[in-house]
Order: structure tokens, then sequence, then C-alpha cells
């Protein structure tokens, strides 16, 4: 499927061929003046640029990254640390905080709670602005903003500001984006909601920053009940359960098993589903007139759904994070059991459970006990460090600039260097194309590409042989518009979910090279039916019996698959 709609000429990481053709200065990266997608030091490089030897600098030390945020350093910022379980009220009540503040932004860890926080200020009157890496959406007067964390802004000045689930600053991989927001956003207040796990380390990296840090601390408002005895017979599934597991097939294979038995029609979330297709799936599973009554979901349910789960059924304590297979961390348990049991919905009150008696123990154990204490924060080198560093080895491409700065980066013991490994890769590939050290990096920081995902490092390297080629890349010239079809088999679901990954692609670098990826509204429509091919191929899996309720019938999609195929074919 995926060989007929993304043209045949293959690029690998050892087979793209040097082009010599340079794409010229009119398509010049503007990453500072339009998404501030990092922090600028635009004062620091003009102090050690002029006047001074570069080489008398040293670009790689980053002990008081604090220093990189002027703007916050001019306010004394009063600092809110809502901390408690999921299901406590800490974010509704900096979000209500935020909903009365003049001007104010919130920055979230996935789209999914940017929608729909975005939503919920406009509902209440409070016109605001929706970014995320793969859309803008502008309100007229708006003076709030719902983004995710990596597009939030360091350069403005906000009343009120929210970094939802701070812990996450810990993250190996994004931690050093909730950093950046952290020590960066400009707000007369800023409220931080999250474990309580994060709060001696947030006290610790604000020290030296003047802040004004108070602890606000919140209990459960429903109660959330550890059984004693694991699920037992699958004949024991009942409406409002939710059934976690860590792959994709063992979920299917879930689902399979709980609808034979006729009495339970399932719906289905985990992280490579596209958001959209998530949060159709909450909505079948949350709507009491849909016959979709149970869940089966992986550790995407932890946050950025509501979801009125009454049980939480652990599969399994296990799971393969990327190298290994390991325990589920105390973190994972209490997020992903703590879903159960929303308060205000259908199930007030959660319980949760595992499917094997033997891993009780640690489910029980894992919910009494405290998160481990947070002891480092993320940092990842911004464009303008690795340029000044860059002047020092003019003949290095981008891997080896990046390899050799992380390799003698100057840490202090708050902090870490982000896990790179993804951006090695697209790096090792993305040197073999003449483009500008800006250019390569901001192929590299590219948010919804998967390299280990042949289909998605496939169409990243063909954007990016074609920019350099051309400095123009049309989405046609890789992607067949009105080829998509219905998957029939869970490989082609996989092909279909890593071509969305490639249309999301086009349109997050469609924002920041506007004039050369034109075909953004083409990929958001292609965007669009992928989903809703893949919504139709999980209403069909499994199917067991005829209802009038499903959320999109075939006669409704086909509609609106050719309406979207004749509009866009026709131009």
């Amino acid at each position: 499927m995926a060989s007929l709609l993304l043209r045949q000429r293959r690029v690998s990481a050892l087979g793209v061929s040097r082009i010599l053709q340079d794409n010229g200065d009119s398509f010049r990266l503007r990453l500072e003046s339009k998404f501030e997608t990092f922090a600028s030091i635009g004062v620091m490089i003009r102090k050690y640029s002029s006047g001074k030897s570069a080489a008398k600098f040293d670009f790689t030390d980053l002990t008081c990254p604090h220093t990189w945020y002027p703007n916050a350093r001019k306010k004394n910022r009063k600092v809110f640390l809502h901390v408690g379980p999921t299901n406590s009220g800490k974010t509704y009540h900096a979000l209500k905080r935020l909903e009365s503040s003049p001007s104010g932004i919130y920055c979230g860890p996935l789209r999914l709670l940017a929608w729909e926080v975005s939503k919920r200020l406009n509902k209440a009157k409070v016109p605001c602005d929706l970014i995320t890496g793969q859309e803008k959406e502008e309100v007229d007067g708006a003076k709030h903003k719902a983004v995710t964390v990596e597009m939030a802004d360091v350069t403005a000045d906000y009343d009120c500001a929210i970094i939802d689930e701070i812990q996450m600053l810990g993250c190996k991989t994004r931690g050093f984006s909730f950093t950046r927001a952290l020590l960066g956003i400009a707000a007369d207040e800023l409220h931080l909601c999250g474990d309580a796990a994060a709060v001696a380390l947030i006290q610790e990296l604000l020290k030296v920053t003047g802040d004004d840090v108070q602890v606000e601390s919140y209990e459960r408002l429903s109660p959330l009940v550890p059984l004693e005895v694991p699920l037992g017979s699958f004949s024991n599934i009942r409406t409002g359960d939710c059934i976690v597991t860590f792959s994709r097939k063992e979920i299917y294979q879930l689902k399979k098993r709980i609808e034979s038995r006729g009495k339970h029609l399932c719906s289905v979330v985990y992280g490579s589903l596209p958001p959209e297709t998530r949060t159709r799936q909450a909505t079948m599973f949350n709507d009491t007139s849909s016959e979709f009554d149970v869940l089966v979901a992986s550790d995407a349910i932890g946050m950025g759904l509501n979801l009125n789960i009454s049980r939480v059924i652990f599969s399994t304590l296990k799971k393969f994070d990327g190298s290994e297979m390991r325990d589920l961390t105390v973190p994972e348990i209490k997020q992903i059991a703590g879903r159960a049991g929303r308060y205000g919905s259908k199930f007030p009150m959660g319980e949760v459970t595992c499917l094997d008696a033997d891993d009780l123990p640690l489910l029980h154990s894992s919910l009494k006990s405290p998160s481990p204490i947070l002891e480092q924060a993320g940092l990842f080198p911004s464009f303008d460090l690795i340029f000044m560093y860059s002047r020092l080895q003019p003949k290095r491409g981008l891997y080896q600039i990046l390899e050799h700065f992380i390799e003698n980066a100057k840490l202090s013991e708050n902090y870490f260097i982000a896990n790179c490994e993804e951006q090695l890769k697209v790096a090792a590939i993305i040197d073999e194309l003449p483009l500008r050290l800006q250019d390569k990096y901001l192929f590299c920081i590219s948010s919804p590409v998967d390299m280990n995902d042949e289909i998605s490092s496939q169409g990243l390297t063909q954007f990016a042989e074609n920019y350099a080629k051309k400095g123009l890349v049309h989405l046609r010239e890789i992607f067949t518009p009105g080829t998509l079809q219905v998957p029939k088999t869970h490989s082609a679901l996989k092909e279909l979910e890593s071509i969305h990954k490639v249309l999301e692609l086009y349109v997050w670098l469609s924002f920041r090279l506007e004039d050369s990826f034109p075909d953004r509204e083409l990929a958001s429509s292609q965007k669009a039916i992928c989903s809703l091919l893949i919504e139709e191929f999980l209403e069909r899996l499994g199917w067991q019996k005829p209802t009038s309720r499903r959320l999109t019938s075939s006669a409704t999609l086909n509609s609106l698959i050719a309406n979207k195929r004749r509009h866009y074919l026709c131009d």
C-alpha cells in the first residue's frame, strides 16, 4: 500500500546522493522571528562575537540556563506549584485563574490537551488561539493561547501562564522543552501543574531566578480502590472497563477476545493512532448511548483524554521501552491507574486490578508509594548555541557538531542533556545534502518523525532532498492523493498510520518554511482522510452485531472522502 502512495524513488541513510545545486538565500529559515521554537541567546552571541574571539568563550557551558531568558528575568514572577494525583482538580484551579486573567498562555505536553483548553476558553467567551506543531488557529481579539509546550513563546509578556504535567521536565527526550518553558516564560503568574515529585527540583532551579514559589497540594476528588483479586475470566469484563496493554498487537488481540463473547464492543486508544482518531474513539467510549462500552488502550490514556472509566485492568505490568523489557515505574502505574473514577462522571469511584494475580503485589505497592523525587531537568542546545559552536569547527557536519557538543557539554548537577538519538539519526542523513546549518537543524527537530519507522524516515529524507535540490517541495512529488483506502490488514493499518505521520511532517514543515512547502491545505485534507479510514478500520474490526449508532457510517465516510478527493484532484 505504502509503495503506491510514496513515490518509488527511495532514499536511505547510506544512499542519499549529494546534490550540488545550492538552494540560495531566498528560503532562509525564520526560526526565531516566526515560531520561537527555541530560546534566543542573541544578546550573548553579540557580546561574544564582536570584539572578542568566539574561541575565548565556551559555548558548551550550560551551567546557567536561566540567563538565556532575559525577558523572564526582568519579572518578579509568582510561581504556584499545583501538585497532586490524577483527578485531584489541580489543573482545573490553574485554568480558572488563566480564564480570569487579561492575557495568558497554556502549555501542555499534547496537542489533545491544547485543543481541550482552547475549546474551553473560547466556550467561556475568552478568545484563545490554538498553536501546535501542526496547526495554528487564531481567534480575533485573542490575548490567550493554548499551545504545545515546544511552541511556547518566551519573548512575549503574559499576565498568567500554565505549564501542565511539569514533572515531564525530567523526561529524557522532551524534558528540555519543559525546562525552557519553566525558565523562559515571562509571566506575572506562572502556574505549574503536576506530580509532587517535581517540587524540590523546581524550587532548586528557581532559587537563582528570584521568583516567589508557593506550593499548593491537592487530594484526589474521588476514591481509587485497588482490588484484592485479579479479573479472572474475561466473562467478568463489564461496561466502563479499560484494559491496558503495551503493544498494538496485544491491543487488537484483547479487543477480539472481548468482542468474541458478543457482550461488549471495544474502542481502542494507543500512541501511534492519529490524535483525531484517539479523540473519536474516546468519544464513542464515553457516550452512554454508544455500544462501545469497553476501552482497550496503551499508556496513551495516561494524559490528554477525558475518559469515563470505571475500572482499569492492567494486562501486564511490563513494557518494552525501546531498549529492554522492564517493569512499569511507580509514576507510570499511578498515572494510568488514576484514570479510573473520574469526578463528576457516571463512575465517580474508580477501581484498579490486573489480569494476572502475580502482578497485584507490584500494583498495590506502587499505588502506596510516592513517586521518586526528580533530581534533574533536561536541556538541549538551541540553534544559536550550535551555530556559534559550529564556527569553531567549520568543516564538520551537523552530526559531528551535535555529537561533539553533547560530549563536551558542561552542566550543573541539576540538569542533564536530553537524549538526542533521533536527532542524530536525522543529522546523519541530512549531512549528505547541501543544506545550510539552520536548515539541517530544522529537519533534525521535526517533531512528528520516528526514524525507526521506514515510511516516516523515507518521507523526511525525500522532503529534505527535494528542498535541497529546488527549495520547493510539492506534496504530489512523493505522495499520490486519491489512492488512500480503508486498510484490510494490521500491516496495512500500520502503514496508513505511518503515512499519516508523513503528512503531519509536511504540515509541520509548512508552518516553518511556508514558501517552500506550499501544499499545507492538501496535506491537511489527506491527513484527515487518513484518520477517517483508520476509524473505519477500527469500527469494522471484530464487529459482532449490526448497530445504527456507528460514529461514521460507510456511506457518510465514502461521501466525505469523495468530496475531498474531487476538491483536491480538480485543481
